[in-house]
């Protein structure tokens, strides 16, 4: 609350606005309260220069954090703490420990000393506060009537007009260091240091009247200069006159903004900001943009609205008893800091006629930061919960995960993204097919580089940025891949070879590909462009393209057919296996070994899947080797639980026949098959061409052993082989994604089926060159135009780049 501070029920611990307090009390009869209160005061300037105390609105920034920040030197602030007895409102203030019982003041001292969420994630913030520099106080700065224009600046040494850096002894401008992409400089502005030792350089264009960027050669990072207005003086420049530009650039330099950076953040265009309900942005808590873009998107989804925000009350009241740790309330939170406009407010005439009269702006200090979000729904999670970037597509994963393991109500908003998958398979030598169906959130679409549309111009570019970094000159104009969407389309739909495949129609290794199609079309279609990739040394690589990617789409053309007439299936059935006589035979059993080796195939279309989000491809080897072949999502969650082993990216290492069992035990154990044999191991028997349930009764019979299983099924020729699906249902409660596999029962998966026409309301924009680095923008159409989604920064957008989109959001056009 705004005024009244913030209740807190020494029960339940649960927290409440004055407006909620009462009816809390009458519902639960709790009677005991603890009330917390800030008073803030911001500092402002007095007639003689000092700070005089100007008392604001008391605020409490506990729950959805604004981005001011009351830590900083233009604040102070005083904690208020009363304890309340209902319903008389009687108050006794704290500390007291005369008036109450030890229990109550251990209890109240408790929760007053307890470290937030915010607090917690505080010292892992990648945003370190700077230093002043050592030599900012006795800079040597010299008499040689160097003065700098406001605008046109280039390096002494080269042609470069960015990047630049201003000397603070001399007044030389020099380029900045050479990045490995291409970008920067030349080097000069370090070379001028090791000759001259002038310590204290600052970046041209980064000159505001609230400071500018400045880096330390000598100390080796950037610093604070508290003399900088004076610095900057010596050489005839004025802080207060100057504005940020983008890339030490100003208004009046002619150069084409064709870098990802520019493009997507739609740099050097004056964007509206845009306020109220559902235009709200996200503070980045370090590199946390991939989470900000992905919820602004998600919470743009009517579904998910009403599913989180709609029933908020409800939520709230059937909360456990620690809220911070239940998903539906930190989804409810969340979405109505988003949406109600209670945090994108535009500043108040008074405010801007102030500032105006004192001739300075202050940023309006709206948005929320989503610390206690990201510290639940990170948990336990080794990358989220890093301060480091992350692939959004991944989070987007992770994300429907969780909503699938934490039903509200009835009403299931992922269901709005899952489609199914059918994936036909055919024999090239027999010409018979076998079809099978997955469940699946996004469509992964190809890059079809072959397809570009200039050719030319990308071969004579490349050429010139080679010769360029020879030559140590700075790089031609970027030149990107235009690839027409109908060629991506057409690369999705052509059928792939299948690797080592094993014909059952010829019992033998033959040539096989496979086409997939959609069974289903889900009510909004995400669609991720495979941007991401390895080259022929294997080190990850981003495709910089620009595809037209169409605001209306139609695939239709896509939904799939089933089994054909004239068509002939696959038989169903295993590589035959040769059991030995005497399984202590040695030679014999190395013979089986290897006969059960060639049968098991990994399947490389879900290791490239997994490498692509940046993990170590013989990692993603082993992951879809122990998960028996289950699909990319399964072989991730194996990833997650075995990533911080010593040996995760070794080279996968086929174990010994009889040690098949108790690897994959121990492996498969971490996910979560409680009580049940290990799924990789019951893939295996199953591939020999027996029954699921048999396969279970057999190692369970045989304590998870795979040899004496095998033995155990011969030697029970009598047993009859029914299906049991509920014995499969129940086999897979307690995995990670038993919600999502567990669908795929006798009644199939919850699908929303219809038209495949789609018109396109929101894209998320990677910039950099890995999903581990560069940052993340969201676009969204709402009311008919765009918005861009910045962090914090909510904007009218001028030039919405839809085709440098990374992962691309549609909905279903009625029919």
């Amino acid at each position: 609350d705004s005024e009244g501070g913030l209740y807190v029920c020494m029960n339940t611990f649960l927290g409440f606005g004055r407006e909620h307090i009462e009816r809390h009390y009458r519902k639960t009869g709790q009677c005991v309260y603890l009330h917390l209160k800030r008073h803030v005061t911001e500092k402002v300037p007095g007639a003689s220069g000092g700070a005089l105390p100007k008392r604001r609105n008391a605020k409490l920034f506990l729950d959805l954090e604004t981005n001011s920040d009351l830590n900083s030197d233009d604040f102070e602030y005083e904690d208020e703490a009363k304890l309340v007895i209902f319903p008389d409102h009687y108050e006794i203030a704290l500390p007291n420990i005369e008036e109450l019982p030890a229990l109550v003041t251990i209890a109240c001292d408790a929760f007053l000393s307890a470290k937030s969420p915010y607090r917690k994630q505080d010292p892992d913030s990648w945003e370190e506060e700077l230093q002043a520099s050592k030599h900012a106080k006795t800079l040597i700065q010299l008499d040689n009537g160097v003065r700098i224009p406001p605008s046109g600046w280039k390096c002494s040494k080269c042609d470069l007009r960015e990047n630049l850096w201003l000397n603070l002894t001399d007044g030389s401008v020099l380029c900045g260091k050479w990045f490995f992409d291409g970008s920067g400089g030349n080097g000069h502005a370090v070379e001028h240091y090791k000759e001259t030792g002038y310590p204290l350089a600052v970046k041209l264009g980064t000159i505001t009247p609230d400071g500018a960027d400045v880096y330390s050669f000598d100390e080796e990072e950037p610093v604070l200069d508290p003399h900088i207005a004076k610095h900057l003086a010596h050489f005839g420049i004025d802080m207060l006159q100057m504005q940020v530009a983008e890339n030490g650039l100003r208004d009046n330099d002619i150069k084409p903004r064709v870098s990802e950076w520019e493009v997507i953040q739609e740099a050097g265009v004056k964007l509206k900001p845009m306020y109220g309900p559902g235009y709200t942005g996200m503070k980045n808590l370090g590199n946390s943009c991939y989470l900000n873009t992905v919820m602004q998107a998600i919470f743009s989804i009517p579904e998910f609205q009403r599913a989180y925000v709609g029933n908020l009350p409800r939520i709230f009241d059937y909360s456990p008893l620690d809220p911070t740790q239940d998903f539906n309330t930190q989804m409810a939170k969340l979405g109505h800091g988003l949406l109600s406009g209670q945090y994108s407010k535009p500043p108040m005439k008074s405010e801007l006629i102030e500032q105006v009269m004192k001739e300075e702006l202050k940023p309006q200090h709206n948005g929320i930061s989503p610390r206690m979000f990201k510290a639940f729904i990170s948990k336990g999670h080794p990358e989220f919960s890093s301060n480091r970037q992350q692939d959004a597509q991944e989070f987007f994963l992770h994300l429907i995960n969780l909503v699938e393991r934490n039903p509200v109500g009835s009403e299931n908003p992922s269901d709005v993204f899952r489609f199914l998958v059918e994936e036909r398979t055919q024999c090239c030598q027999s010409r018979k097919v076998r079809y099978t169906e997955r469940v699946d959130y996004i469509m992964q679409l190809p890059v079809a580089m072959e397809a570009a549309t200039n050719k030319d111009e990308l071969i004579a570019y490349e050429l010139k940025r080679r010769e360029a970094e020879a030559a140590r000159r700075p790089p031609p104009e970027l030149v990107r891949a235009k690839i027409p969407f109908s060629a991506c389309l057409q690369a999705f739909s052509e059928p792939n070879n299948v690797e080592d495949f094993w014909s059952s129609a010829l019992q033998a290794k033959s040539a096989g590909v496979k086409t997939s199609r959609f069974a289903s079309f889900p009510e909004y279609l995400v669609v991720q462009i495979k941007k991401f990739t390895f080259g022929l040394d294997w080190i990850p690589k981003k495709l910089d393209v620009s595809i037209d990617m169409p605001d209306f789409l139609d695939i239709s053309h896509l939904r799939a057919r089933g089994l054909q007439p004239g068509e002939e299936e696959l038989p169903d059935i295993a590589p035959p296996i040769v059991i030995p006589e005497d399984p202590k035979d040695e030679i014999r059993l190395l013979n089986f070994r290897r006969s059960f080796l060639v049968a098991l195939d990994i399947d490389e279309s879900s290791v490239m899947q997994l490498a692509e989000m940046g993990f170590p491809l013989e990692a993603c080897r082993k992951a879809v080797y122990y998960t028996g072949n289950l699909g990319a999502e399964v072989a991730f969650n194996w990833i997650i639980a075995h990533m911080e082993e010593p040996d995760f990216a070794e080279p996968l290492v086929i174990p010994a026949f009889g040690e098949v069992a108790s690897s994959g035990a121990a492996a498969f154990g971490a996910i979560g098959l409680d009580n049940q044999p290990p799924e990789e191991v019951v893939a295996i028997i199953i591939s020999m061409g027996f029954q699921r349930n048999l396969a279970i009764q057999a190692l369970k019979a045989t304590n998870n052993n795979l040899e004496r299983a095998l033995e155990w099924i011969f030697s029970h020729p009598e047993l009859e082989e029914e299906s049991e699906p509920a014995l499969d249902v129940m086999s897979m409660e307690n995995n990670a994604n038993a919600n999502i596999l567990a669908e795929a029962g006798s009644q199939g998966p919850r699908i929303k089926d219809g038209s495949g026409r789609y018109e396109l309301f929101g894209f998320i924009s990677h910039m950099g060159t890995s999903t581990m680095s560069g940052h993340y923008v969201c676009h969204l159409k709402k009311e008919g135009r765009w918005v861009i989604y910045n962090d914090l920064r909510v904007c009218a957008s001028e030039r919405p780049p839809k085709d440098l989109g990374y992962i691309y959001f549609y909905h279903r056009i009625p029919s």
